[in-house]
């Protein structure tokens, strides 16, 4: 049986599938501070040590739980990736519906996410089961479950190599040799123009425009009725850094759905002409 062509659909998480970000929806809340002072922390810490943000994110999170004497082990990250809010729809069928679709077209689609957010609490959320692979933040842990140091730390300027792994479907981090060796482009199991990128904003850019100049599909998301982020996300578009833009409302007829239809549609047909060619 000839194996069906994959696509497959990248995702940020943070601002992407959900609003704000994860550590806001239940952990912030739990060391009893404002998302406010959190992230003004981890932006003044990162400043004076001219750190990575993420890693001194993660850090924080440490700290600040010690601090107040919060309980901070991996289920407990975990219970936390488990409240973390979704946009509309989300959860309410758009990955089945994407693959769905995908399979009547004769295609075989893929989610993915690429995310600076913590692979614990993405694996661990209402969606967490409908990725091939997640591609974010992780910790390190004793033996106890405690965090004891960054085992990952994934930034908008290192997100574009997890691209070439889903195109080389070289998808465990840890192995660097299958990401670097040599694949002639039509022997990779995912080509960039089969390829979709969602996320939201500027973090996003370098992952949406390498995609886009690739042959594949760049689209930014903007939260329902924000006309400061929709402003952005069109900007994004007016510098032609993506194909599109939309609405995070994901559920099934809205607008993000419709063009992720079309491009499923086109895509599809694409990979018919080609294999007619190919005789």
């Amino acid at each position: 049986m000839t194996q069906r062509p994959i696509l497959a659909i990248a995702y940020d998480f943070d601002g992407t599938l959900s609003p704000g970000s994860m550590q806001e929806h239940s952990f912030i809340p739990e060391i009893k501070e404002s998302k406010e002072a959190f992230w003004e922390r981890v932006n003044g810490e990162a400043a004076r040590l001219k750190a990575d943000n993420i890693l001194i994110y993660m850090h924080e999170m440490v700290k600040a739980a010690r601090k107040q004497g919060v309980r901070c082990r991996k289920e407990d990250i975990e219970r936390h990736g488990a409240r973390v809010g979704l946009f509309p729809g989300v959860a309410e069928g758009w990955f089945d519906r994407q693959r769905e679709r995908g399979a009547a077209a004769g295609l075989e689609v893929q989610h993915f996410i690429i995310s600076s957010g913590l692979k614990e609490m993405i694996a661990a959320s209402a969606i967490g089961r409908h990725f091939t692979a997640i591609f974010a933040s992780e910790f390190k842990y004793d033996a106890n479950d405690v965090p004891e140091w960054a085992a990952a730390a994934v930034n908008y300027t290192n997100k574009t190599q997890f691209l070439f792994r889903i195109n080389k479907g070289a998808l465990d981090p840890g192995d660097h040799v299958a990401v670097n060796r040599y694949t002639p482009e039509d022997e990779r199991p995912v080509p960039f123009r089969n390829m979709i990128y969602v996320g939201d904003g500027d973090t996003d850019v370098p992952c949406m425009r390498m995609v886009k100049e690739q042959g594949g599909v760049s689209i930014a998301v903007h939260p329902p009725a924000d006309e400061a982020l929709a402003a952005k996300t069109a900007q994004l578009k007016a510098d032609r850094r993506v194909h599109f833009t939309a609405e995070a409302d994901y559920c099934e007829g809205s607008a993000l759905d419709a063009y992720m239809e079309a491009v499923i549609g086109k895509i599809a047909a694409v990979e018919r002409l080609r294999a007619l060619e190919r005789g």
